[in-house]
């Protein structure tokens, strides 16, 4: 016996499919993005499928989030990495997060 409802990735495939005009009117630069977006969301399909959610949108968007959290997450620890390996350069004290700039080095 067949399965009655679509799994996540159609709904998924579907909702792309619905966007595609969207899509097509973008910047070129803008579409790669697009593109990876609905990519962040089928990184989670099958934990978006589980939630069974009757709007696949919302799974969708909450997998886009968790990714863009994870890009965020990376690049505040790279800034960090990098502002540690040019104070060890310039044998400067690490800036006091409460402390403006201009004030940090008096």
């Amino acid at each position: 016996m067949g399965r009655t409802n679509p799994t996540y990735r159609d709904a998924l495939r579907a909702i792309e499919e619905r966007w595609a005009d969207f899509r097509r009117a973008l910047r070129r630069r803008d579409q790669p993005r697009f593109d990876q977006l609905f990519e962040y969301a089928r990184e989670h399909a099958d934990a978006s499928g589980l939630l069974n959610h009757q709007n696949p949108v919302l799974p969708a968007l909450f997998s886009i989030d968790l990714e863009q959290e994870a890009r965020l997450d990376t690049h505040e620890e790279r800034l960090d990495d990098l502002e540690k390996a040019l104070e060890a350069r310039h044998g400067r004290q690490p800036l006091d997060q409460d402390e403006p700039p201009e004030e940090a080095h008096r």
